[in-house]
């Protein structure tokens, strides 16, 4: 609200409608303005010279007088009414008295008119000693009205009454209420006025002094009164202050608390400490079965009773109290239980003996979830501050409450998915034990009828040296056929869990290197190292990364061909925000590469691009083996061809403990 009128004209308002129609005056200030309705005593704060409002508020206050009066020309009457009886303050009544005289005061209309409002600005045109011309020009951005123009006219046709004398005459020439740019007022007094500012003049600094130091006295009280209200108006602000920043403080806490249990505990507390509520239950509403249901209490002498934690509710129930708040999302207080219509035999009425209920609905997100309950136990009821701040408050509970049951709901689907996980793992284990057994009979069936016929035919043909010396060969070459069938199928399904350490890796390469070099000699391969000496200790299982370069570098050499070459790189890769980086290894070989479209398929189990012939033959699993070690180690194996030939097999391992994943098969 802007401060544009002095309360002072507000007060001649009030005064002059109480006198003439005491009984009009609630009409008058009644919902005059959503600032002042607010007041504990809006007449109070209308009749304090020291306060100000808003031009709008003295206008509509003007025009309610005019009709409550049923006079047009109250405005004119009010001001002159108000120059007679209103006491102007000492502090106006020094300004205006100490002026002497109508045209000492006609000099200072300015001055004097920022006393009291500023909704125009005063122009003295000319000044006689028994006459004076004044405009006044209205401030278009403020309410003004033609009431205001007849409260001026009203006030300088009785200014001399200040000082004993005769009314001024005045005329209205023009008036800007009526299409002029202002309006312009003659006045005149006549001559034997100077006689009563004569006399004023010489009793006026008595008079002046005893007013002066009686309207101190009463502004005293005025002031002792309202420091009074304003020492008790600061004391509930610091304390309603003090509440709203531990509402706001627990508000943030209980937010970051998803245990329910603990959280609940800890709701109860706060009730306590914030809201002083000793006493309180929380229902839930479960949707399935449409009932409120009891989640926690405290306040209870000793334990909650078991009759009250199976406490529960069909919301269909709307003669219930609890339920009919949760249906309609409005908190509702019975004052005296005892004098209510509530059901007195009810469980918690009867457990609890209140006399006092409130409820307050638990809403988050437009919806219901369920009710808090508290009571008075004393026969004082629950107080209004209690009430208001767990209304406050309750959003709080009710948005920490769902979000702690959401967070219990996903870790019970956690660990069901955890249990799916096992149960799908073994599943998936069993069935990859049972298509691997199919394919190692198939396999096994080759070599082991090739064996049996030599068999067979070996007492017929015995003095053959040139059938024995075949069979050998033949039987050797499936017999390591077979055994390296089954040594892969150990590798694969055995539960070995990984046992992870600093190791170092460029040791393991060169151990692997040297450990093939009797097939990559035999082939004039040669094999290229550059390794990073950034790179240390690497964290590994040391026994399943050397399955895996072994593997690696076993396909590298039967697929490059004769003086062919592998290069095997090692660096370390920063790109990823890591601090510890990850290592890569890349093992590149100049073979004729891998079809685009098995590029995909490389690491699936069972697939192979290997001929099965003396020089190329395999499972299909030692890649898949790899790529499961290269897993449980958090890793990845990735497999490119290279625009040179040949193809680039690229392992990532990260360089910290913490990426570590257990083994994809351990039970």
């Amino acid at each position: 609200m802007e401060k544009e009128v002095s309360c002072l004209n507000t007060r001649a308002i009030i005064g002059y409608v109480k006198r003439h129609r005491p009984e009009a005056c609630d009409l008058l200030l009644r919902d005059l303005d959503p600032e002042i309705d607010r007041m504990p005593n809006p007449e109070a704060f209308l009749s304090d010279p020291n306060n100000w409002v808003d031009s709008r508020v003295a206008t509509e206050m003007y025009r309610r007088a005019r009709h409550l009066l049923e006079d047009e020309a109250a405005a004119y009457k009010i001001a002159r009414y108000a120059v007679k009886h209103t006491k102007l303050g000492y502090a106006q009544r020094i300004i205006v008295k100490g002026l002497w005289s109508t045209r000492s005061a006609l000099k200072h209309a300015q001055k004097i008119n920022n006393k009291w409002n500023r909704t125009k600005r005063i122009e003295l045109v000319s000044l006689n000693k028994t006459s004076a011309i004044i405009r006044l020009h209205w401030n278009e951005t403020m309410s003004v009205t033609k009431d205001l123009c007849l409260m001026n006219q009203g006030t300088y046709v009785g200014l001399p009454a200040i000082w004993g004398g005769e009314p001024n005459s005045l005329q209205e020439t023009q008036c800007y209420f009526d299409g002029a740019p202002f309006c312009e007022y003659h006045l005149k007094w006549p001559f034997r006025n100077r006689i009563f500012e004569f006399f004023s003049k010489i009793f006026s600094s008595k008079s002046v002094l005893m007013e002066t130091i009686k309207e101190m006295e009463a502004d005293k009280k005025i002031i002792e009164q309202k420091y009074e209200e304003v020492n008790e108006l600061n004391k509930k602000l610091s304390h309603k202050i003090d509440q709203l920043t531990a509402i706001q403080d627990t508000g943030k806490a209980i937010l970051s608390i998803l245990d329910l249990d603990r959280l609940l505990t800890v709701i109860m507390n706060l009730l306590s400490n914030v809201c002083r509520i000793n006493r309180a239950l929380i229902m839930l509403v479960n949707e399935e079965t449409a009932h409120l249901e009891y989640l926690h209490a405290a306040g209870f002498q000793g334990e909650i009773p078991e009759v009250v934690q199976n406490y529960r509710i069909s919301l269909d129930r709307v003669s219930n109290l609890l339920v009919r708040v949760t249906n309609t999302g409005q908190s509702e207080y019975i004052p005296e239980v005892r004098h209510s219509n509530l059901r007195k035999q009810n469980i918690v009425l009867l457990h609890g003996n209140p006399s006092s209920v409130f409820v307050v609905p638990l809403i988050t997100r437009s919806k219901v979830i369920g009710v808090i309950a508290t009571d008075g136990t004393d026969g004082a009821g629950v107080p209004e501050e209690t009430r208001e701040t767990l209304e406050v408050f309750a959003p709080h509970i009710a948005i920490a409450i769902q979000n702690a049951r959401l967070y219990q709901t996903l870790q019970q689907q956690m660990k069901e998915l955890k249990r799916s996980h096992a149960l799908l793992s073994r599943t998936e284990k069993f069935s990859l034990l049972g298509n691997l057994a199919a394919r190692l009979a198939h396999e096994i069936k080759n070599p082991m009828t090739a064996i049996q016929t030599f068999i067979q035919l070996l007492p017929k043909k015995y003095d053959d040296e040139n059938f024995r010396n075949t069979f050998y060969e033949i039987a050797r070459e499936e017999t390591r056929r077979v055994n390296n069938l089954i040594t892969e199928l150990l590798d694969l399904v055995k539960t070995r869990q990984s046992h992870f350490a600093l190791d170092d890796l460029h040791r393991l390469i060169d151990k692997m290197i040297l450990l093939m070099s009797p097939q990559s000699n035999a082939k004039k391969i040669t094999i290229d190292c550059n390794l990073d000496p950034a790179i240390g200790k690497v964290w590994m299982d040391t026994e399943k990364i050397k399955q895996v370069i072994l593997n690696i570098l076993s396909n590298a050499i039967d697929f490059t061909p004769v003086k062919g070459k592998i290069t095997v790189t090692t660096r370390l890769d920063m790109s990823r925000g890591n601090r510890a980086g990850e290592v890569i290894l890349e093992i590149r070989d100049s073979g004729p590469g891998i079809p685009e479209k098995l590029v995909d398929k490389i690491f699936d189990p069972y697939f192979t691009t290997k001929h099965k012939s003396d020089r190329h033959n395999g499972t299909g699993l030692g890649l898949f083996i790899a790529y499961q070690n290269m897993k449980d180690h958090g890793g990845s194996i990735e497999v490119q061809n290279s625009r040179k030939g040949g193809a680039v097999f690229i392992l990532t391992l990260p360089n910290t403990p913490s990426r570590k994943e257990p083994n994809r098969y351990a039970d």
